[in-house]
């Protein structure tokens, strides 16, 4: 498979990842010592929703695209509104069919003293990425294969900041690959918060991906997870999304029971969406918590 995150950019996925993603890097700001990012699996860094790639599925429609039809109001609004602005921000340079990889979104909520490590193993990508960064001196491109990259930028020297996992599952094995390679960048930065996304299309697949994560060792992890419907109405086709959250800010859980539901409201299928946010692993002591 020749995945190439274009045809599905601002789908109802990628509206639950980078507004997670907005938040834990709203909270990572609300101190001033630096932080880091490193983003694994990068991909392009913009894209145009106007273009052929994103026409032939029209997906963003059922994402994005439902989103600004019906914008979150109540409690929901502020939580939501750092994405919302981020994609602002790009369309003010690039136009209104443009959208925000989580490059862009990093790069619009980080703050001048943060750095920014965005890691592509596609030469062609990684030359857009670079245009799509363009001169911003608190970012680097590299190419490289995200897990190896994984690997080799973990720990960075910041003691704040967020490892960003997003392959595009392609390969086989990329649960059980990331379950092993999300505990060995744990044991190495333990105070680091780790946000591995996936997509949901088999049960018993998730299931197991969760059983592995129970097993890692790894302690503090929350489960994010939204299904526009149940997952035996799909087949093979993406039921939904979900990410393990390690280290998750001490807001997050809270934000995310208000926002979550309220997504799940625009983003199902004739309200038959499902939501939960729980803890997958618990922290175990008082020592173990991260401010």
């Amino acid at each position: 498979m020749n995945y190439r995150h274009a045809f599905h950019a601002g789908n109802f996925a990628d509206v639950l990842k980078h507004a997670v993603l907005a938040r834990i890097l709203v909270h990572l700001a609300q101190k001033p010592a630096a932080f880091r990012v490193i983003d694994t699996h990068a991909g392009i860094g913009r894209y145009d929703l106007a273009g052929v790639q994103a026409g032939k599925t029209g997906e963003w429609r059922e994402g994005i695209g439902r989103l600004e039809a019906k914008p979150l109001t109540g409690e929901a609004a502020p939580l939501i509104e750092p994405y919302v602005q981020a994609i602002r921000e790009v369309r003010a340079f690039h136009g209104d069919a443009a959208y925000p990889g989580s490059p862009l979104i990093a790069a619009a909520l980080a703050r001048a003293q943060d750095r920014l490590v965005f890691i592509e193993k596609h030469p062609e990508d990684v030359r857009r990425l670079t245009d799509a960064v363009g001169k911003d001196r608190r970012a680097k491109v590299i190419e490289l294969d995200g897990w190896t990259a994984l690997n080799a930028y973990v720990p960075p020297p910041e003691k704040r900041g967020l490892v960003l996992i997003d392959p595009p599952f392609e390969e086989p094995g990329e649960f059980d690959r990331m379950a092993d390679r999300l505990a060995k960048a744990w044991s190495k930065w333990r105070t680091g918060i780790y946000m591995a996304w996936f997509p949901v299309k088999d049960a018993a697949e998730r299931d197991a991906f969760y059983e592995a994560m129970q097993a890692s060792g790894i302690r503090k992890i929350l489960r994010i997870e939204l299904l526009r419907e149940p997952i035996a109405r799909t087949g093979d086709l993406l039921a939904g999304s979900g990410m393990v959250i390690v280290n998750p800010p001490w807001t997050l859980m809270d934000e995310m029971q208000v926002l979550g539901p309220a997504l799940t409201q625009v983003l199902a299928r004739k309200g038959s969406g499902l939501f939960r946010c729980d803890w997958l692993v618990e922290e175990t002591s008082h020592t173990d918590q991260m401010d």
